[in-house]
């Protein structure tokens, strides 16, 4: 397949010298997302990611890795990032499986969930470990020709408007951007939820296509929605598990073993600093976008309690699609939720 080859780096084309057995080996390496660099899970990519594989080569010494970047949605969007790995059109990249409910539908557990937890690295903490231990998560990757590297998450999500929200009866007949699966948060509320993604928000809501987006404070900043969408309502739906940093399974199975193993742990310390950025992205953006005039107000308890108890069972569906495997999943997912002290605001699991 096209980029995936060795490159022996001493040695030129049409020399007649024999390459050294200790000469250092570059692995070229084709690495994307759909979304910028400045973007949470992009910078975990070209900031946690590449720097730390070229750290743990460099120790070895026998290794490198030539990156060819195509960030920013160059060569793909953000409704293909599953095929752009698979494929082998990138052979690292971004996976939005909140975008693939028909295809990984078990990775989009926290989806069917809401009101769990905002604690996001936590969130990325047991999405790791599930990841790892669970064969139905770890299996669903290797069936789409993919190896999962590192947990990417949200913090948590919160609607921004052009509208305020003080009780749910503010969200009657009010259309928002709600991505893939998040849709059922708004069953029952009144609101039409309208698919999208970070990278069309803010014309969405400049448009007047929505009028609002349900989104989190890291990814609202660098695009800006904030400029069409000025009013924030705290409303806690939680933290998810947006998808991963994975590596073409094909591509990955043809590296030198120490070069998987790099990619791995490289996959780990990912996760810890991609966390860390999201806490301190989350925690500045709110500042910023304050000072730049949003407007802040918090949903009353009541109210968010409403919200999610009358929710229909919307995780039903999915277990029933997902059969056994998803029953797994959600149980393991919320008995490591209350392993950790976390005690979600709905109970889903309830009778599993």
């Amino acid at each position: 397949m096209k980029f995936k080859h060795l490159i022996v780096a001493a040695a030129l084309a049409g020399t007649v010298f024999a390459v050294p057995a200790s000469a250092q080996q570059t692995i070229t390496v084709n690495i994307g997302s759909s979304h910028p660099e400045a973007n949470i899970w992009a910078w975990a990519m070209k900031n946690g990611f590449q720097p730390e594989v070229d750290r743990l080569l460099a120790e070895k010494g026998e290794y490198k890795v030539n990156w060819v970047e195509s960030y920013g949605g160059t060569l793909y969007k953000f409704t293909d990032t599953r095929e752009a790995v698979r494929d082998g059109i990138v052979d690292v990249g971004m996976v939005g499986t909140v975008w693939e409910g028909a295809t990984m539908p078990l990775q989009n557990v926290t989806y069917f969930t809401p009101f769990a937890t905002g604690d996001h690295e936590l969130l990325i903490e047991i999405f790791d470990k599930l990841t790892d231990e669970l064969p139905e998560l770890r299996d669903s990757w290797a069936e789409q020709n993919m190896v999962h590297l590192s947990s990417l998450i949200t913090d948590s999500y919160d609607i921004y408007a052009t509208f305020e929200v003080n009780t749910l009866a503010d969200l009657q007949n009010r259309k928002l951007n709600a991505p893939g699966t998040s849709a059922n948060w708004l069953r029952d509320t009144g609101a039409t939820p309208v698919d999208g993604a970070l990278t069309t928000y803010y014309t969405n809501i400049q448009t007047g296509v929505t009028e609002g987006t349900l989104s989190f404070a890291s990814g609202i900043l660098p695009t800006r929605v904030y400029e069409v969408a000025p009013k924030l309502t705290r409303v806690g739906i939680g933290s998810m598990y947006f998808g991963g940093i994975a590596v073409n399974k094909t591509f990955f199975d043809g590296l030198p073993e120490d070069v998987q193993a790099a990619f791995r742990a490289a996959g780990k310390e990912t996760s810890k600093r991609h966390g860390a950025y999201v806490t301190e992205k989350a925690t500045t953006a709110i500042t910023e976008m304050q000072a730049a005039g949003l407007e802040i107000r918090e949903l009353p308890e009541e109210e968010k309690r409403k919200w999610v108890n009358n929710l229909p069972n919307i995780v039903e569906p999915w277990l029933a699609t997902g059969g056994e495997p998803a029953k797994t999943v959600l149980k393991a997912y919320f008995a490591a939720l209350r392993e950790r002290g976390v005690e979600p605001l709905r109970a889903w699991d309830e009778g599993l």
